[in-house]
């Protein structure tokens, strides 16, 4: 089990933290802290706040990602996604939206935004070669294996 410390950031009393919508949930829903609406037209971005820091344990990444439904009826999607939360970060955690959609979409405060998934990091030591060992597949990418 890891412990990950939640603080509330002023004026967002109001605002819900991280929750699990169902007992086997993946994510903790991620709600608006806006002080007003935002209209996110057509091929905009913009940074929702989300009320609230954490301090996580090293070797834990949160990752933030998208709400299907959103995604779905609306074209309203994360950019950088996953977008990734390191373990030393303590300020407030923001969602980077963008609207891929054909309609303006309103933001309502309290509104559900994004999801926030925690991953474990394995320990990486990276070492420097001269070769690296053959495989079948080699140095082909970005759709060598054909459609």
């Amino acid at each position: 089990m890891h412990y990950v410390q939640i603080k509330r950031m002023p004026g967002c009393e109001d605002i819900h933290l991280p929750v699990k919508m169902t007992e086997l949930a993946a994510g903790f829903d991620l709600h608006a802290a806006l002080q007003e609406p935002v209209v996110l037209n057509p091929g905009e971005r913009t940074l929702i706040p989300a009320g609230f820091a954490m301090a996580m344990p090293g070797g834990l990444e949160a990752q933030i990602r998208p709400r299907s439904g959103l995604a779905y009826k609306h074209g309203i999607t994360c950019l950088n996604t996953p977008g990734t939360i390191d373990a030393d970060y303590r300020g407030e955690v923001k969602v980077l939206l963008v609207n891929l959609g054909q309609e303006p979409f309103v933001i309502e405060r309290h509104e559900r935004i994004a999801q926030m998934v925690f991953q474990s990091l394995p320990q990486v030591e990276l070492q420097q070669v001269e070769e690296l060992s053959d495989t079948v597949r080699g140095a082909g990418g970005f759709g060598h294996t054909g459609k």
